[in-house]
C-alpha cells in the first residue's frame, strides 16, 4: 500500500536521520573462498573477483542489514537464486553486505538499499543495473531474458500463429535484416520487458502473412483493439527508450481495474497522470459508469491513465489518503503524478463528454487541485509546538510578524518518530520567544497548494517579513544545531576550519569520509 505513487508516501527509512553509515571492514581474515547462504554466494572484497571468474552471469544484491526492503527482498532473492540454479549453470546470485564492504560499495556507486548489479563475463567496470520486480518471479524472469535469446525466432506462419495466440499479450519484430540495427535494439526492449513473451521474424512469407511490407513491431493482445503496430522509422532507426515506453503503455488495458495483480502495472508504467473512477463494483448502476469513463480514455492513451477503483474491494485501502469513505462513491478523482495533485470533478457528471472536457481542462492547467485538510485540532496552538492544518497553514507559516519554523512529517514513518522528541524540546526552548514559532504538520493529511513536500520529515523555514519566503533546512538534526540556525536568521553560522593535528614534518592527507554518502532506498 505504502508503494503507492497516489498516495505520495515513500517508504520509511531505517537509520537515524535517514543517514546510512558506510561501516569499515571488520579486522577479521577473509579468505577468497566463496561461502553461501541459502543458496546466495556471500562475497565481500577478497572474493568478489573470484566470483566473477568463475560466474557468467551474477546477479549482486548490495544490501544493508538494518533495512527493510532489503529484509523482505531476501527470502524471494533466495528462491530466484535456487530456481536459476536448477535451471542453468551460468546464472548465480551474491549478496554484499554494503555497510561491512565500503569498499566494494564505494567502487560500484551504491547509493541506496537495496542495489542490485548484473556482471556479465568477469566485466566488473561495466555492470548493469536491475530494472525488473522485487519478486521471485521479477528476478528469474529478468535473469533468464539474460542468459538466454530474448526473442524467440519465429519461421514460419505455423509457429507464428502458435506463438501469437499462446498468450494473452506477445510482441513480434518483424525485420527484413535480423542483424541490422533495428533488431538490435528490439532485442535489447526485449531484455528489459520481461513480463512479455518476444519473438522476432525475418521471413518474407510471415511479412505477408501479417500484412506488413517494412521493418514493424507488433503488440498482440486478446484485449482492446487486438493488435498494434509500431512502424519503424527508416530515417531515425528504432529508439529503445521510446518503444518500451510505448509497449508498457499499449499493454495495459484502456481501462484497468486496480488490483493486487495489476497495481504494479499501474504505478510501473510511468505515465503522467491518472484518472481514477470510484465505484461500488456490487451496484449495477455504479457500474453502468464505466461506459462513458471506457468512451473518454481513449484520447488521452498515454497521457492519462484510467483506473477503476472498487471502493468494497482492494480499493477500500486507499480511501483514507484521498479523505474519502466508501459512502463517497461514485466519484471521479485525476491525479498528476509528479507531484501528487488530485483534481475533483463534479460529482452528478459522469458522460463522456463531461469526463473529456474536464481532464483536458486538467492538462490544461484550467482546474484548481482539490487540497485535502484534517480539521484543526483542539488546542493546536497552544503547546510549544504547533498543530497546524491545510486550513491554519497559510496564517501561520506567512504570518510577517513570525519566524517560522515547520517540520512536515509522516505518522508511519520511522525517521519522523525518531526525531519527535527533539522538535519537542526545540519547541520548548523557543516556546516564550514572540518572533519564533515551531510547528509541525502532517503532510499525508494535508495538501498546500504551493509547497510538495518529497520526503519525510522536510524542515522548512519561513521568515518574517513580506516576500513569503521559504528555506529549506538541510543540516543535522539536533535542538543544538536547530537552534543555531534559528538565531541566526535562518542560516547556519560558518564555523572556523579545523586545523589539522598531524607532525610538523609529515605531508599526511585526509581520507574522504564515506559516512552518510549512502541513503537507503526507503528514505524520503
Amino acid at each position: 500500500l505504502l508503494a503507492l505513487a497516489w498516495l505520495g508516501l515513500a517508504l520509511g527509512g531505517e537509520g537515524e536521520d535517514g543517514e546510512v553509515v558506510v561501516e569499515e571492514e571488520g579486522d577479521e581474515a577473509l579468505s577468497d573462498e566463496l561461502g553461501e547462504e541459502d543458496g546466495v554466494l556471500v562475497l565481500h572484497e577478497h572474493n568478489f573477483a573470484r566470483a566473477l571468474s568463475e560466474h557468467r552471469l551474477l546477479l549482486v544484491e548490495f544490501y544493508a542489514p538494518w533495512c527493510g526492503h532489503c529484509q523482505r527482498l531476501a527470502p524471494a532473492f533466495a528462491q530466484a537464486a535456487a530456481t536459476l540454479r536448477n535451471e542453468s549453470s551460468l546464472v548465480r546470485l551474491g549478496k554484499v553486505d554494503a555497510t561491512a564492504q565500503a569498499a566494494l560499495a564505494s567502487e560500484f556507486g551504491v547509493t541506496s538499499y537495496p542495489t542490485l548489479k548484473l556482471f556479465r563475463d568477469g566485466n566488473r567496470t561495466q555492470p548493469l543495473a536491475y530494472t525488473g520486480r522485487m519478486d521471485t518471479e521479477g528476478i528469474v524472469r529478468w535473469m533468464q531474458r539474460r542468459a538466454g535469446p530474448s526473442a524467440t525466432l519465429l519461421q514460419d506462419t505455423d509457429t507464428a500463429a502458435a506463438f501469437i495466440s499462446s498468450q494473452d499479450l506477445v510482441v513480434v519484430g518483424f525485420f527484413k535484416d535480423l542483424q541490422g540495427q533495428a533488431a538490435q535494439a528490439f532485442y535489447e526492449v526485449a531484455g528489459e520487458v520481461v513480463d512479455v513473451p518476444f519473438g522476432v521474424a525475418e521471413a518474407a512469407e510471415l511479412f505477408q502473412a501479417y500484412g506488413l511490407s517494412a521493418d514493424t513491431v507488433c503488440l498482440f493482445k486478446k484485449f482492446d483493439d487486438g493488435r498494434t503496430d509500431f512502424p519503424v522509422d527508416p530515417a531515425q532507426g528504432l529508439d529503445v527508450a521510446e518503444l518500451t515506453q510505448l509497449l508498457r503503455v499499449h499493454s495495459l488495458e484502456l481501462v484497468i481495474e486496480f488490483t493486487n495483480e495489476t497495481s504494479a502495472q499501474i504505478f510501473g508504467v510511468k505515465i503522467p497522470h491518472h484518472m481514477l473512477l470510484f465505484l461500488n463494483k456490487s451496484s449495477p448502476v455504479q457500474l453502468a459508469l464505466r461506459d462513458g469513463f471506457r468512451a473518454a480514455a481513449g484520447a488521452f492513451r498515454g497521457k492519462v491513465l484510467f483506473v477503476v477503483v472498487d471502493v468494497t474491494g482492494h480499493g477500500a485501502d486507499v480511501l483514507p489518503f484521498f479523505a474519502m469513505t466508501p459512502a463517497d462513491a461514485p466519484t471521479l478523482r485525476l491525479v498528476k503524478m509528479e507531484n501528487n495533485r488530485k483534481y475533483r470533478m463534479d460529482q452528478d457528471t459522469f458522460s463522456e463528454e463531461a469526463i473529456r472536457t474536464f481532464v483536458q481542462a486538467v492538462l490544461d492547467g484550467k482546474v484548481k487541485p482539490h487540497l485535502l485538510s484534517a480539521e484543526p485540532p483542539e488546542g493546536w496552538d497552544t503547546g510549544p509546538v504547533k498543530v497546524l492544518v491545510g486550513k491554519t497553514f497559510e496564517q501561520v507559516a506567512f504570518d510577517e510578524t513570525k519566524n517560522v519554523f515547520v517540520k512536515f512529517y509522516a505518522p508511519w514513518c520511522s525517521h519522523c518518530q525518531a526525531m519527535a522528541a527533539t522538535w519537542e524540546e526545540l519547541g520548548e526552548r523557543y516556546k516564550d520567544h514572540e518572533d519564533i514559532v515551531i510547528a509541525e504538520l502532517d503532510a499525508t493529511a494535508n495538501e498546500l497548494e504551493d509547497i510538495t513536500i518529497n520526503g519525510f520529515p522536510t524542515l522548512h523555514y519561513f521568515p518574517a517579513g513580506p516576500g513569503r519566503k521559504m528555506i529549506e533546512y538541510k543540516s543535522t538534526r539536533d535542538v543544538e544545531t536547530f537552534s543555531k540556525f534559528l538565531e541566526n536568521g535562518g542560516t547556519l553560522p560558518e564555523e572556523p576550519p579545523a586545523v589539522p593535528k598531524t607532525p610538523e614534518n609529515s605531508t599526511g592527507s585526509e581520507e574522504p569520509s564515506l559516512l552518510g554518502t549512502a541513503k537507503s532506498r526507503d528514505e524520503l
